[in-house]
């Protein structure tokens, strides 16, 4: 979400803060992974709607296209899926860090930033 925000010019603090509950697949639950969390965030800071009257479709369009681009290249949306480690428990957390996959939620951070900024980019 802070990568993007950035490309649009939109500078704060929170930021961070807002997204940190996202991570590990929401507060380490194994739901949906915080790289896709942050990018249907970015994609509402830029299309979302500031009151109930306005049109929801521009910003549901969007995401909708973005959860297909990440799920056609990882073939999941869910943290749990795409680490194949229960990060709820210890040894779940253990072995994530033992088989280095930081690296992977890189990967799917990179990936959902570039994703979404081409969606966003598209819709100018």
């Amino acid at each position: 979400m802070l990568a993007v925000a950035e490309h649009l010019d939109i500078h704060s603090d929170l930021i961070p803060r807002i997204a940190t509950g996202f991570c590990s697949g929401m507060a380490r639950t194994g739901g949906t992974c915080g790289a896709v969390s942050g990018g249907i965030m970015a994609i509402g800071l830029s299309l979302g709607r500031d009151k109930p009257s306005e049109d929801i479709d521009p910003c549901y369009q969007a995401v909708q296209a973005f959860l297909e681009r990440f799920s056609a290249q990882y073939k999941a949306l869910s943290c749990l899926d795409l680490t194949c480690v229960d990060l709820s428990t210890p040894d779940g957390q253990a072995a994530f860090k033992i088989k280095g996959q930081i690296h992977l939620c890189a990967d799917y951070v990179e990936n959902a930033t570039r994703y979404v900024v081409e969606i966003l980019n598209a819709q100018e």
